[in-house]
């Protein structure tokens, strides 16, 4: 049976009570703001562009562990079924659960399971090891593929939805995948030093 550690954001954490709650609460907004960021960032890779918002999941999930992972996904989750433009596609292509219900909704709702899956990984220390944390990372990345590409081929059926929703995605995907399984272990090895 694994340990249960710490994730990265506890090093900030007050111990217990009302600062404890008021700082948790303050780092989901921030998280929020940076998945926000992250949808609207895009970079043109292949025929399609892709944002950088699996690997602000990743970072957030790993440095929060899961239940503040996870709580922060479902507070962006609520800011944008209430209509707030938070997602790549809004207001451009709808806002609110109207959107949220179109062709990003598995992926939007594998956003949460990959919070959970990777949160989980660093809340029993695997975020300090870089394979662990790929690991986890890439199991995280294929289920919400697979959400995504399920919900998509109800839409559109599942031969678009490969050649649209998933395959486009694959490299930059895993391009994140190693990105984040790097940047957090390190910066758990510039802590340790004296």
């Amino acid at each position: 049976m694994a340990i249960a550690t710490t994730p990265l954001v506890s090093l900030a954490l007050p111990e217990k009570g009302a600062a404890r709650l008021a700082t948790q609460l303050l780092l989901a907004i921030v998280g929020t703001l940076l998945l926000t960021l992250s949808a609207k960032t895009r970079v043109l890779l292949g025929p399609v562009d892709i944002s950088m918002q699996t690997l602000a999941v990743f970072l957030i999930s790993a440095a929060f562990g899961m239940r503040l992972g996870v709580a922060t996904l479902l507070l962006y989750m609520a800011e944008g079924a209430i209509g707030l433009p938070v997602f790549q596609g809004t207001p451009e292509k709808g806002i609110g659960i109207a959107y949220m219900l179109g062709s990003t909704g598995g992926y939007l709702a594998g956003f949460v399971v990959m919070a959970a899956i990777v949160g989980w990984a660093a809340d029993r220390g695997w975020d300090r090891h870089p394979v662990k944390l790929f690991n986890a990372m890439l199991v995280a990345e294929i289920i919400m593929m697979a959400m995504g590409f399920a919900w998509l081929a109800l839409l559109i059926g599942p031969e678009k939805s490969w050649q649209f929703g998933v395959v486009p995605f694959i490299v930059g995907d895993l391009i994140k995948v190693g990105l984040a399984a790097s940047l957090v272990p390190a910066v758990w090895s510039l802590l340790k030093r004296p």
